[in-house]
């Protein structure tokens, strides 16, 4: 196995580094026949070579691919023999990376009318037949018919079983399959031999734009038999060359000395260094076992090169506290005292124009921890109420079916409550229908009565609340407007937006509200904000505010610490404006800063504000709910982040190396990246800064940088750290590659990798920056 010797042949002093990139694995022929290799070496090493399911899946199978009523589409799918991605035919042929899937990109597998597609467009076939593969990010759901049971469930059977090895393998193993998948695409004529030829493909597929000269005279020294071709052993030592690591070489040898193991004392020693300062003899010890690959140096207590890096690319090794992956935080203070994960226009797959409704928003949603979603709920035929974006060309669900996808899949994720944010255009009788669909579907999970009628003073705790639905709405003993009647979340929207007038018959409706929705706000009664002042009677806990995030900016200026201290008891919500058509979002920071708790964004439209979202929702297990910092819930705060005070914190990062960073270009050989870091510090105003390296030419596969950036704090304990990867260009924007984005407080110190994600949030592992991270508090 490669891994088990990375690091026997070292580099001459006068060679230069190796340039190069890297993406993840492209399909660069359709798999028509078999490999004419002895086994497949990628899926042995996954240990699924003789599993009838996967065997089958290698075999191809005949699936019905369903989009409509009457789009049925008979499509030929085949696992690849990398086992890491599925090869399909599409009527009209594209470019290669067009016809395949990753498996590392599938959210989840569902058998039977599990999808809002089969649903409605699966009748005919019989749901033991039936599958649909949900992907991460934006991808469209496949939707899947095969012709019998037993194919269905082989394809059920074996993604699964893919999708958990490749989330057991470790990086170095997945590096070690990565590499070899491709070297077994470069052998044109699968001979199981590699010519110069070859290896120059190779290169170019893992972005390597090595000089001729050097790529031969590398390819010369493992080519031991002189006779122009790499095999076996050949092969492994030009790729342990390749994917050598220097700069872990000299961190190693800075503790091992002489005999180039590391002791447990030596390995505690590196560890206190790294800031553990909590680290025993006892745990360095357990590091050992836990990741040294040689048998005879685990027995002495001995960490080898090969085992440190190991443990330097496993998840303890990574800038994220593997301590802060699960749930730490006290989750039994009010809800108020939380940073809850929103979304806006939730059932919208694209723009609020003109996109698509689907259920399948909300899957995807709550798949991504959200807790608070919404329903824009209008008048609908049959006197069943619909759901979409009011007076657009958006397409129409039923509220019906939205409910029945809360129940469903709410809790999958996360056991903490959910709260259905509902914008109500109804008139009284399709109100009363709402009602009765939110009791009957969701039955006992729906809070219907306060949890303890003797305590309203405080809201209850997320661990009070856990599998409960909440509804945010208006209520009928709620504050009422000059003419009397209830004042909406949208019509706040038409007041601060001075959006177009509703028709005149729907002004009316919204001017009621039907007993049997009102008595289902219970603790989230939406109520419009008219004064931060403090008042001889205090507003409930339970009212709730909507605000635009133009209103809430204004807030922030006008009035910063008035309102944080009125978020310290009470919910308020922020959405984006109506003129952002393109369902484009605003960066959430602004409203956290403020202790703002139910910040909602476009979940469907990717960018640095939904990285920062991902970001802020990263720990605690990724249940969607945050505890905000003590400054934020204090009642008697004098925190104002606009005047957050002196520094209180230094951030140091040198940012040294990049491993395998994906190929921009999948199909063009020679187009090789730039690449370039930023670091991006969000936080209160006077704390926010971006700062980057120089680009490193035509290298993605290990650049080097060795530059020091740093930031002073002021408020460290809302700043989200933001690394990005782009790829330099002279004449025109540069272009994204990777980023991972953390809270400071989850930020580990030391030698540390960080595991970079796509745009989507997908990731593009074996991608990594490598990175020292020094925090000074004063």
């Amino acid at each position: 196995m490669l891994c088990g010797r990375w690091r026997s042949c070292r580099r001459r002093p006068e060679e230069p580094p190796v340039p190069a990139q890297v993406a993840t694995p492209v399909a660069l022929a359709p798999p028509d026949g078999g490999s004419k290799r002895p086994g497949l070496r990628a899926l042995k090493k996954m240990g699924l070579t003789e599993d009838e399911d996967v065997r089958a899946m290698l075999r191809g199978s005949r699936l019905c691919k369903i989009r409509s009523r009457t789009w049925h589409k008979e499509r030929l799918y085949r696992l690849q023999e990398d086992g890491l991605s599925v090869w399909f035919q599409r009527r009209i042929p594209r470019a290669p990376s067009q016809h395949i899937f990753f498996v590392q990109h599938i959210e989840a597998v569902r058998e039977g009318h599990q999808s809002e597609g089969l649903r409605r467009f699966g009748g005919a076939f019989p749901p033991a037949r039936c599958l649909t593969i949900a992907f991460k990010g934006r991808r469209k759901n496949l939707d899947l018919a095969a012709a019998t049971a037993e194919e269905a469930q082989r394809w059920v059977r074996g993604l699964a079983k893919l999708r958990a090895r490749l989330d057991a393998m470790s990086q170095r193993e997945r590096l070690d399959h990565w590499i070899h998948a491709y070297l077994h695409r470069a052998d044109s004529d699968q001979d199981s031999k590699m010519s110069f030829k070859e290896i120059k493909s190779l290169l170019r597929m893992v972005n390597v734009d090595m000089n001729d000269m050097y790529a031969y005279r590398l390819f010369k020294e493992c080519d031991h038999s002189n006779n122009e071709r790499l095999e076996g052993a050949e092969i492994e030592e030009f790729l342990r060359r390749l994917l050598k690591r220097p700069e872990l070489e000299d961190i190693f040898h800075q503790y091992s000395g002489e005999d180039r193991v590391l002791s447990a004392p030596e390995l505690l020693e590196f560890l206190k260094d790294q800031g553990e300062d909590t680290a025993t003899l006892a745990h360095a010890q357990k590091l050992i076992h836990t990741y040294e690959l040689n048998e005879t140096a685990k027995q002495h207590e001995l960490m080898t090169l090969d085992g440190f890096m190991m443990y330097l690319l496993s998840p303890e090794g990574a800038a994220l506290d593997p301590a802060h992956t699960c749930v730490f935080q006290d989750m039994d203070q009010p809800l108020s005292h939380y940073f809850i994960s929103s979304s806006h226009n939730t059932y919208l797959t694209d723009s609020q124009i003109g996109g698509l409704s689907s259920t399948e928003a909300y899957v995807r949603a709550f798949a991504q921890g959200c807790r608070c979603v919404e329903l824009d709920c209008w008048e609908g035929p049959g006197g069943e109420p619909i759901i979409y974006h009011g007076h657009t060309l958006t397409s129409k669900i039923l509220f019906r079916d939205v409910v029945q996808t809360v129940r469903d899949h709410a809790f999958t994720l996360s056991p903490y409550p959910v709260i259905l944010s509902l914008e109500n255009h109804c008139g009284l009788e399709q109100q009363a229908v709402m009602a009765h669909h939110l009791r009957t579907i969701l039955g006992d999970a729906l809070v219907t009565e306060a949890l303890d009628a003797q305590n309203l003073e405080e809201l209850p705790s997320p661990e009070q609340l856990k599998g409960r639905v909440l509804v945010k709405g208006k209520k009928l003993s709620a504050a009422r407007g000059e003419d009397g009647r209830m004042l909406s979340d949208q019509e706040e929207e038409e007041e601060e937006e001075e959006e177009e007038a509703e028709a005149a018959e729907q002004r009316r409706r919204a001017k009621q509200i039907s007993p049997e929705l009102s008595a289902l706000a219970v603790y989230c009664c939406a109520t419009r904000l008219q004064t931060l002042r403090p008042n001889r009677v205090p507003p409930q806990p339970c009212q709730v505010s909507s605000l635009n995030e133009r209103k809430a900016k204004k807030l922030i200026r006008e009035a910063g610490n008035s309102f944080v201290r009125h978020n310290a008891r009470h919910l308020t919500r922020v959405y984006p404006l109506g003129l952002r058509m393109n369902s484009a979002n605003y960066s959430p920071q602004e409203m956290w800063n403020s202790g703002c708790q139910l910040v909602a964004l476009n979940f469907q439209t990717p960018g640095y504000e939904m990285d920062l979202n991902a970001g802020r929702f990263l720990v605690n297990g990724r249940c969607g709910y945050i505890l905000k910092p003590a400054r934020l819930r204090q009642p008697d705060t004098t925190f104002d982040p606009e005047c957050p005070g002196p520094p209180r914190t230094t951030l140091t990062i040198q940012v040294l190396t990049a491993q395998q960073l994906p190929k921009l270009n999948t199909e063009k050989p020679n187009s090789i990246v730039d690449p370039l870091v930023r670091v991006e510090i969000h936080g209160v105003p006077a704390d926010c800064a971006r700062k980057e390296t120089n680009y490193v030419l035509n290298n993605g596969f290990n650049p080097r940088w060795g530059q020091t950036l740093q930031f002073q704090l002021r408020a460290p304990e809302l700043v989200l750290v933001r690394f990005v990867v782009e790829d330099y260009d002279t004449t025109s924007p540069n272009d994204f590659v990777g980023q991972f984005t953390l809270p400071l407080s989850s930020l580990k110190q030391g030698y540390r990798h960080i595991h970079l994600l796509s745009k989507d949030g997908a990731s593009l592992s074996p991608a990594t920056l490598f990175v020292h991270i020094h925090i000074q508090r004063f």
